[in-house]
Order: structure tokens, then C-alpha cells, then sequence
């Protein structure tokens, strides 16, 4: 069982940048890859990153260029660097690694 914690959250005007984090209390996760995903007030949730074992990341369309997603296997971690931020990118962002969810933490854009 993995448990995941977000953070990194919080209010930011658009144009700016946030930094996500995801830890994983779990022996390692080298061998996992870790999702990121939003859920705007409403709204489904929907995928906005991934960063897959090797490092790569693959993209959602509306963050692809703004958004970087990288992981620390040493750390246990994953993190979501997101730049020139705009309104619709407000939401809970969640972690998510093997089917775990974390608890997601809210981001807000707005002026």
C-alpha cells in the first residue's frame, strides 16, 4: 500500500508559478510512475501529468510547455512545477501512483 501527501498549494496571480510536491510513504518507487491530476469546482477530474519511471513526462494539451513534472527516487517523491499560470488551471491537484490516491491540495489562480 502506498500513501500519498500533496502539497505546494495555495493562491497565486495569473502568470505566476506554484510547485507542487507528492510524497509516497512507501520503501522506494523506482518502479512506479506518478500522475498528476485537477479537479475544477463542477468539473470531472482530469489527467494533467505524468512522469513515468525513466523521468519522462507526458502532458495534457492545456499545460503541455507551462508544466513540468519530474520526480526524486531518493526522496520518495514527485513534483509539479507549474508555470505562467492561468485561471483555468485552478483546482485540487492530486498525486496519484498505482491505483493510490493522495488527498490533493488546492490551487487558485486569480487576481
Amino acid at each position: 500500500q502506498i500513501q500519498l501527501a500533496e502539497s505546494g498549494g495555495g493562491w497565486v496571480q495569473p502568470g505566476g508559478s506554484l510547485k507542487l510536491s507528492c510524497a509516497a510513504s512507501t520503501v522506494q518507487i523506482w518502479n512506479q510512475s506518478f500522475g498528476w491530476f485537477r479537479q475544477a469546482p463542477g468539473k470531472k477530474r482530469e489527467f494533467v501529468a505524468r512522469v513515468l519511471v525513466d523521468g519522462s513526462g507526458n502532458y495534457a494539451g492545456s499545460v503541455e510547455g507551462r508544466f513540468t513534472v519530474s520526480r526524486d527516487n531518493d526522496k520518495k517523491m514527485s513534483f509539479l512545477q507549474m508555470s505562467d499560470l492561468k485561471p483555468e488551471d485552478t483546482g485540487v491537484y492530486f498525486c496519484e501512483s498505482d491505483s493510490y490516491w493522495g488527498q490533493g491540495t488546492q490551487v487558485t489562480v486569480s487576481s
